[in-house]
């Protein structure tokens, strides 16, 4: 993040550094406020650029067997261009190829799933995903499928990714 901060400075200075070559050129004629006005602008459109390139960026990085099974697009008020192309600023991955078929029931299996989000750590989080019901479960370390009750089981979508990636 601290070289976030600092490209972004830099962006400004060169952003100056094209409004005073402009009032270079126009032997002092073009307005004082440019100077300031383009640093500020090549500011923020750094931090738009980077905004938009970080879904990009981190899909990546993933390693081989990890698919995105969500991505969430959004639009807030305070970044009005998100309402003409919304941002990608958080997804979940499911680490396929490291997942476990449990021995006793095959249509049982253990993947990680991992939740990026923009300017945050990813979070691990372990889950149990029933093939045959197309439901799934946080794996805790006390589970048992003897007594896991159905209300713990989260229904899923027959199309949903998590289910098409981890049982396919």
């Amino acid at each position: 993040m601290i070289w976030e901060l600092i490209a972004t400075i830099f962006a400004g200075v060169g952003g100056a550094g094209i409004a005073l070559l402009i009032r270079k050129i126009s032997k002092q004629r073009a307005p004082k406020w440019l100077v300031p006005a383009f640093a500020g602008m090549a500011m923020l459109g750094f931090q738009i650029q980077g905004e938009y390139d970080w879904y990009q960026h981190q899909t990546s990085l993933l390693p081989e067997g990890v698919v995105v099974v969500k991505a969430v697009q959004e639009k807030a008020p305070w970044r009005p261009w998100s309402y003409l192309y919304p941002q990608t600023l958080r997804f979940i991955a499911a680490d396929v190829a490291n997942s476990a078929q449990n021995k006793v029931d095959p249509n049982l299996i253990l993947v990680d799933l991992y939740f990026f989000e923009r300017r945050s750590l990813a979070k691990r989080v372990p889950q149990i995903v029933d093939c045959s019901q197309g439901a799934r479960t946080d794996f805790t370390q006390s589970f048992s499928t003897a007594d896991s009750s159905p209300q713990n089981w989260h229904k899923l979508d027959k199309q949903d990714p998590l289910l098409t990636s981890v049982c396919s």
